[in-house]
């Protein structure tokens, strides 16, 4: 469904925007998401479940909200943007990216050309009413779509201000857990190596005037975050909350 994306001109009025990670694949738990005022739902096609008709119907649940729908796609592949695109979705997260080449060829990959290399389908796509709205949809998408790339390696830490540099990155988001273990302290979040590599790219991505973005992490809740700098926070996860919540539950029930 095209329509112009909250978010986006949230975080270029600078504000802060918080959302959470949904790995349930299911569209009802995503339209809730969606209704209790989180401002983007994240569907995790990388470590949740699912396809492009499963991310789709997801989609569709969010965008039945005033959330805005974003997919973080498995890897950094042209292909996989196509689809995501087309199918409606408001926003991309791509994983693992440890250079500037790799944050660009994923922004080419999401623009028409001359901007870039996107398959052109636009008079047919859901993305763009199917094609109902496809004129309006040609000229703005390149605009109104947010591109939050991930820093979660050493060499991606080492490259952070030519990254964030990169035209068409909207967002560059910290990887917390594969970044502690690309550097081997796996989970260690206080060890110095991981606080010191996360301040640097902190530093890089503020002084390059991207987002910066991030999820919570043991001494990193989302107030420190923002403290921090911070701007666009997945809050957590479905699964995390529902889990938790039915532990704590299961704890109180008498025997």
């Amino acid at each position: 469904m095209w329509r112009p994306n909250g978010v986006k001109a949230r975080l270029r009025a600078g504000n802060a925007v918080y959302g959470l990670f949904h790995g349930f694949a299911s569209p009802l738990v995503a339209e809730l998401l969606g209704l209790v005022g989180y401002d983007f739902v994240l569907i995790d096609g990388e470590h949740g479940p699912g396809d492009v008709m499963t991310h789709l119907s997801q989609v569709q649940a969010i965008q039945a909200t005033p959330a805005m729908a974003m997919l973080r796609v498995s890897s950094n592949d042209p292909v996989q943007f196509k689809r995501a695109l087309d199918i409606g979705v408001e926003a991309i997260m791509v994983p693992n990216v440890s250079s500037a080449e790799e944050a660009a060829a994923a922004v080419s990959a999401c623009r028409y050309p001359n901007a870039g290399k996107r398959g052109f389908a636009a008079p047919i796509l859901r993305a763009a009413n199917f094609g109902l709205a496809a004129a309006d949809y040609v000229a703005r998408a390149a605009d109104e779509l947010l591109i939050a790339v991930q820093i979660e390696t050493l060499a991606g830490a080492s490259r952070a201000a030519e990254i964030a540099a990169v035209d068409g990155v909207d967002v560059v988001f910290i990887g917390p857990n594969d970044l502690s273990g690309d550097l081997g302290v796996l989970g260690q979040f206080e060890h110095p190596d991981f606080t010191q590599t996360v301040a640097a790219i902190e530093s890089a991505v503020k002084s390059a005037g991207k987002v910066l973005g991030c999820l919570p992490y043991p001494g990193a809740d989302p107030a420190e975050l923002h403290r921090r700098g911070h701007r666009f926070i997945c809050s957590g996860a479905d699964v995390a909350l529902l889990r938790d919540a039915a532990l704590a539950q299961i704890r109180t029930l008498p025997r």
